[in-house]
């Protein structure tokens, strides 16, 4: 399946490793673009919300945002300031940055996370076994944003270590927003 939409992915704390679906996705079709980061381990609001606006900006059409745990904190940060400007997001396994119990010092910046509604439609997907959100806090992030919450049964963190490889399912639901 191919979009026509651009997609970009977002990492997260550490950013993805190659058997990462973010990392099938973005080999897979060439409208998906990573947003990269300077520092991936010490992370800084502002530097992550500036080169997002940066990619954002040099997409020739709104792009839809396909972000991971602490990069959907990073998109509701984005998404606060005027004019941001996407076709939709698709936010999984959101950090609850706010939590010292469920992440690292070093996301903290992260917080608080802006409980707004995203002026564009989105997706929240969480699991009810998340090391790093509770699923009643993934709700609380999902009715905020205004977005449609997809709950998977025990997924972990969504990602790799959890088994989610290329993730069909995912494209799926990313197909929901990028109508390809």
């Amino acid at each position: 399946m191919r979009s026509s939409t651009p997609v970009l992915i977002l990492p997260g704390y550490g950013d993805s490793g190659p058997e990462h679906w973010q990392s099938h996705w973005e080999r897979a079709d060439p409208a998906f673009r990573r947003v990269n980061q300077d520092d991936w381990l010490l992370p800084k609001l502002t530097d992550w919300v500036a080169r997002l606006e940066e990619e954002v900006t040099a997409c020739a059409a709104p792009p839809v945002l396909a972000a991971h745990s602490l990069a959907c904190a990073l998109v509701a940060h984005w998404a606060a300031r005027p004019g941001a400007r996407a076709a939709g997001a698709f936010l999984v396994a959101p950090a609850d940055v706010d939590s010292p119990a469920h992440t690292a010092d070093e996301v903290r910046n992260f917080g608080p996370v802006p409980l707004v509604r995203l002026p564009f439609p989105s997706i929240v997907v969480a699991s009810t076994n998340d090391p790093f959100v509770t699923p009643a806090r993934a709700a609380t992030f999902a009715r905020a944003w205004g977005s449609r919450l997809v709950t998977f049964e025990p997924a972990g963190h969504l990602n790799a270590d959890a088994a989610f490889g290329p993730w069909p399912e995912g494209r799926r639901l990313l197909a929901e927003l990028t109508k390809g």
